[in-house]
């Protein structure tokens, strides 16, 4: 723990100007984030006064060991930057929001040449329309299920509806009128795309033309006693009001708004939003998050509409789309910068957003509903957590008292070999903080050189190669060769920057070994190092001669149980890819002058290697790149004992045999 007064600024070297700063700890690691209208006020208040400071502040300043400030223009800008670095390097100290579910979407997949609806969960992605988020998938198909006998849009997989194309009959759904079978021609492209921007239309909440329309449509069939046609159109009248009636009315006005309530107490926070669009519940979405600093409820708003609205990957023309961002957002309590994070919404939405606190009326009560969920979702969150947390806590205990570590191992890594009789050797490195897996920082390895059947010698080169370059990276930090980002941050990319507490390799005595003379070769003293049999679930120490044997109900034994599992799953992962890729060979790897691609070329032309030797060689002389003399050498690859190459050479063969 270092003394916050040995890297206190200088007097009069911190400016007055706004900007955002970052403490770092002794590896130089960001653990927290903050913003400032006055940089030099801020900083003097983590230092003024340490006694005065809430604990868990004190120990955020225990922890650092520096801190380094950037002066911006203005508060916005302190704010954009403050949101980026804290995405970028997930400060351990600052507020992260995480779902409280994995939450499904209704997505329309317009970046395809034939849009498709299906059910979407977790990151969001360009060229997709997003609607929800829903509580539950089934009631996304269920008004899928109801729209598409309106809006016949596809709906099927990419294979599917490849192979209803190559046999030219559609499926189920295009047989009863759920589909409008663009796979087998009956729809052109640009007719097919338009229905799937009416139903995004419809699903944003423009529905009031499409009814008024169905209905004329309906009072003329009726009129030129088009009955079966009239009775249709009712039917589907008939439809779209079941989906409407699906979505609760709110507010009357048609407004669209997002309304954020929070519940929290000294230690988490709850964070519900309702999405209501033209006055109706759109979707709904719950987070939580964990009290890392100190914050008031003002600070959570300001870092929830921050980390929510500032990343939509799903924009097409900027940081966010419009919809993603309404014309209003109602919050419990505004942000100490209101003014400043409404200006920033205003320019990521391209049009004005209004930030308030409603104080009566229809919003204050739909409000009021939003809070009451909240404070059920806390509750039900922390009964869930209780035991997590203490789960946790108690295995890094157990685990730094078995292995006699001076500290708990906060960050361990864990290594595993996977190799098919000695071929495609691969190895992995997965990672995980205060006892949570952190797949950001999973790494994996081709070894190469060495006998596959050597665990040893694998487990020797993975270890030097990861900690050769966490010192490479040291160096390069120190001496300034490192390449900054293009954002400006001046932040050089690490992929190896941290060292891990505790290193768990999957295997015994031999394997513990190799990781350990790897290190001492390259000097690296303060990691230390454990193995976990798989036979009987022994952990093996350096140099000892009889394991550590943890009881079977340990929390540190299934803890490091699950880290070896982890290792070993993403290690077979990786090797089915290699192996996969070496695989996947066909008749044509083998055909002179046609390198890879061509032949996607010609697999995408015809379909299939079947289909491929079926056609003539005038028929493969005409894909573009392949000429004449390439053709004849392919058709003569692909019919060894057939006649001369010629417009009726399939036919002819197909008689010989």
């Amino acid at each position: 723990m270092a003394d916050p007064a040995s890297y206190r600024p200088a007097p009069g070297s911190v400016p007055e100007s706004p900007g955002v700063y970052r403490f770092r700890d002794e590896r130089g690691r960001v653990i927290y984030v903050g913003k400032a209208k006055s940089l030099r006020s801020r900083l003097n208040s983590y230092f003024a006064d340490f006694a005065g400071l809430h604990p868990r502040t004190q120990s955020m300043l225990r922890c650092a060991a520096q801190v380094d400030w950037t002066v911006v223009g203005t508060e916005v800008e302190a704010l954009q930057l403050e949101y980026s670095w804290i995405k970028e390097f997930d400060p351990r100290f600052n507020v992260r929001y995480r779902d409280d579910k994995s939450y499904p979407y209704l997505a329309v997949l317009m970046n395809e040449e034939f849009p498709r609806v299906q059910v979407m969960r977790g990151a969001k992605r360009r060229g997709v329309r997003y609607f929800g988020p829903y509580s539950h998938a089934w009631a996304i198909r269920d008004t899928v299920d109801t729209l598409l006998r309106v809006f016949p849009v596809r709906t099927c997989s990419a294979g599917v509806f490849k192979r209803a194309g190559q046999i030219g009959r559609p499926c189920l759904l295009g047989y009863i009128g759920k589909c409008s079978a663009p796979c087998v021609g009956r729809i052109s492209a640009a007719d097919h795309r338009r229905l799937a921007e009416e139903f995004c239309d419809f699903m944003a909440g423009q529905t009031g033309r499409f009814i008024k329309r169905l209905e004329a449509q309906m009072l003329t069939a009726s009129a030129a006693e088009e009955y079966e046609r009239a009775a249709r159109l009712r039917d589907d009248i008939q439809a779209l009001h079941r989906a409407l009636e699906k979505q609760a009315v709110v507010l009357p006005d048609g407004t669209d708004c997002d309304v954020i309530a929070l519940a929290e107490d000294q230690l988490e926070a709850a964070v519900q939003v309702f999405y209501v669009r033209g006055g109706r519940v759109r979707g709904q979405r719950g987070w939580v998050v964990d009290k890392v600093e100190d914050v008031t409820s003002s600070d959570l708003v300001e870092h929830f509409l921050g980390q929510v609205y500032g990343d939509d990957p799903a924009a097409e023309d900027g940081p966010a789309r419009p919809a993603a961002i309404p014309r209003e957002v109602l919050v419990p309590t505004l942000p100490p910068g209101a003014g400043a994070v409404a200006e920033w919404l205003t320019s990521m939405r391209q049009g004005r957003v209004s930030l308030r606190v409603p104080q009566r009326g229809d919003k204050r009560a739909l409000l009021d509903t939003v809070a009451r969920n909240a404070l059920e979702s806390l509750a039900l969150h922390k009964t869930r957590r209780a035991s997590d947390l203490t789960t946790r806590s108690v295995a890094l205990q157990e685990i730094q008292d078995a292995l006699g570590l001076d500290d708990a191992p906060l960050r361990i890594e864990s290594y595993d070999v996977s190799n098919l009789q000695g071929t495609h050797v691969v190895a992995s490195m997965v990672v995980f903080e205060d006892g949570l897996a952190r797949k950001s920082e999973y790494r994996r390895f081709a070894i190469k050189g060495i006998d596959g059947t050597d665990d040893v010698a694998a487990i020797h080169e993975v270890i030097t190669r990861r900690f050769r370059r966490y010192l490479d990276e040291q160096v390069g930090s120190a001496d300034g060769t490192q390449v900054s980002q293009a954002d400006g941050s001046g932040e050089p990319k690490r992929k190896f920057a941290y060292p891990p507490n505790l290193l768990v390799i999957d295997g015994g005595p031999g394997q513990v070994a190799a990781a350990v003379l790897a290190l001492d070769e390259l000097g690296v003293v303060d990691v230390a190092v454990c193995g976990l049999a798989k036979r009987l679930e022994e952990v093996w120490l350096p140099g000892e001669d009889s394991p550590v044997i943890l009881p079977r109900s340990s929390e540190g034994l299934y803890l490091l149980q699950r880290v070896r599992d982890e290792a070993h799953r993403f290690a077979i992962a990786y090797h089915r890819v290699k192996r996969g890729a070496a695989l996947t060979t066909s008749e044509l790897d083998s055909v002179p002058g046609l390198g890879p691609a061509r032949r996607a070329t010609l697999l995408r032309r015809f379909g299939s290697v079947r289909k491929l030797a079926a056609a003539s060689v005038e028929q493969l002389a005409e894909v573009p790149g392949v000429g004449l003399r390439t053709a004849e050498t392919l058709y003569q690859a692909l019919h060894p004992d057939g006649v001369a190459a010629g417009a009726d050479g399939p036919a002819e063969a197909e008689h010989e045999r």
